[in-house]
């Protein structure tokens, strides 16, 4: 049978392929050992999606509890399926540009050392095999920043006269910039995939997303804004908003529509791409507007403050432009938008007796 390894397996983009792929009729190899407990305490644990996956999949699901930053065990892992590996997609990673600064050893450890063992145990056992890594906006550091933005009253907003008005594209620099050292870290990973694709002629791929969310998201404080924001509002807790007046703006995808595309390159792979992939205009929102929608579904009111001081590195605006992979995989389309995905992390919360 032949075989997608997928790393971070049970977190939220993992979880999504190992299901879409496995639907597809292919073997899943799992590879998580839950570090997001460790960075965000138990709460994020992927533990319960695991155990989830184990049951939906049954024996088309094989799970490692393995650290990419140990090249021996991946290889071996890689090894073991030699000649079966349809596929790669790598989503482990430590998420937070807040947690990286705590830790910048275990940061770029896990998102620049973890792809490199990833790429060269692919390369020695699986070279003609798509490889799709789920890289960041980070990448750009904080050049979003310096694009001509004008403050409205609930959001900022680029000046419609900008060729980014439609959002961001893949030429803007990843130079001169203020990264934060997680997007440091997952610059060094994307340009590795690019590198293993353009040197070794391999299929590789790096999706540089947005904010990545959906139901199946454990949100907290430092990562997961979306279902982190819902989760305060149902239940009563804090909720702490970071500067720009609270109109800062994200756009958001679904791990449904971000795995879709990732299916959809897989189908016809090509060497050494580049795509921004988030929720472009068709899905984003302010700070501001994200309470309201998230007040309006839920009936209650959110208990928030404001903090003058924003993240370092944060974006202002920031908005997908994905025309580049629209234009090379006509078939993807988005299936759904910011209140789809706010209404299905509702219910998610609410199934899971949050009231």
């Amino acid at each position: 049978m032949k075989t997608v390894i997928v790393t971070g397996s049970a977190g939220l983009i993992g979880s999504e392929t190992a299901r879409r792929f496995h639907h597809e009729g292919y073997k899943i190899v799992g590879i998580d050992n839950d570090m997001r407990a460790r960075f965000f305490g138990a709460d994020a644990s992927t533990h319960p999606t695991l155990e989830r996956l184990e049951k939906e999949l049954g024996a088309d699901y094989e799970h490692h509890n393995i650290d990419i930053r140990d090249f021996d065990s991946v290889k071996a892992t890689f090894e073991k399926h030699c000649g079966q590996i349809a596929a790669i997609v790598h989503t482990a990673a430590q998420p937070s540009h807040d947690w990286a600064a705590r830790e910048p050893h275990t940061d770029f450890g896990v998102n620049a050392v973890g792809t490199l063992n990833l790429l060269e145990a692919t390369r020695l056992n699986a070279p003609e095999s798509p490889f799709v890594f789920t890289s960041t906006n980070k990448v750009y550091g904080d050049t979003p920043n310096r694009l001509p933005l004008i403050e409205k009253e609930t959001r900022w907003e680029i000046d419609p006269k900008h060729p980014y008005n439609d959002g961001i594209a893949e030429d803007m620099s990843i130079d001169q910039t203020k990264h934060s050292l997680f997007g440091a870290s997952k610059v060094a990973a994307d340009v590795l995939v690019q590198e293993y694709g353009r040197y070794f002629n391999m299929p590789t791929v790096c999706f540089r997303g947005g904010c990545l969310t959906g139901p199946g998201h454990a949100g907290t404080e430092l990562h997961g804004f979306l279902a982190y924001l819902m989760k305060c509002t149902v239940t009563g807790k804090p909720y702490r908003i970071f500067g720009y007046h609270g109109k800062q703006v994200r756009d958001n995808i679904h791990s449904y529509d971000l795995v879709e595309a990732f299916w959809q390159f897989f189908q016809a792979p090509r060497v050494d791409e580049v795509y921004n992939m988030g929720g472009s205009r068709h899905s984003h929102a302010s700070m501001l507007e994200s309470i309201q929608m998230c007040e309006e579904i839920s009936g209650k009111k959110l208990d928030w403050k404001y903090l003058e001081d924003n993240r370092i590195g944060d974006h202002i605006w920031y908005v997908s432009d994905v025309r580049k992979f629209q234009g090379h995989y006509p078939n993807w389309k988005y299936r759904y938008g910011m209140r789809d995905i706010l209404e299905q992390i509702a219910a998610a919360l609410k199934q899971q007796g949050h009231h």
